[in-house]
């Protein structure tokens, strides 16, 4: 058996409200949705998707990690565009450089990359 993917499915309030931020603000582009108003939905960047329910799938408050090739540029694009960035970009001891940012339901992305260990 080989596992194909992991898509999270992070609870939504308004699923067309996290697409948008998702979409407009941190660059992923919409998938699908499902119902009107959409009670489910996917958003994707490059080979990563997320899954948005409103419903009893998940709750406010999941932490994912995003791994991006620069955090640096990623930071200065979806800051202009209003993101809610709670640290800036820094370097880690465990030898990463990220930044925190926050959805409107409550979810934390550490989006970052690797740096050196010298």
């Amino acid at each position: 058996m080989k596992i194909e993917s992991v898509i999270p499915i992070l609870y939504s309030d308004d699923v067309a409200r996290s697409l948008a931020y998702y979409t407009q603000v941190l660059g992923f582009e919409e998938q699908w949705t499902w119902d009107d108003p959409p009670t489910f939905g996917g958003a994707l960047t490059g080979d990563t998707t997320i899954f948005f329910c409103k419903g009893d799938q998940g709750h406010a408050g999941t932490w994912l990690c995003l791994n991006v090739d620069n955090v640096d540029e990623y930071y200065a694009a979806i800051k202009e565009k209003g993101a809610i960035i709670l640290s800036p970009p820094e370097d880690k001891p465990w030898f990463m450089r990220e930044m925190l940012v926050k959805d409107p339901d409550g979810h934390f992305l550490r989006v970052g990359h690797n740096i050196s260990c010298d």
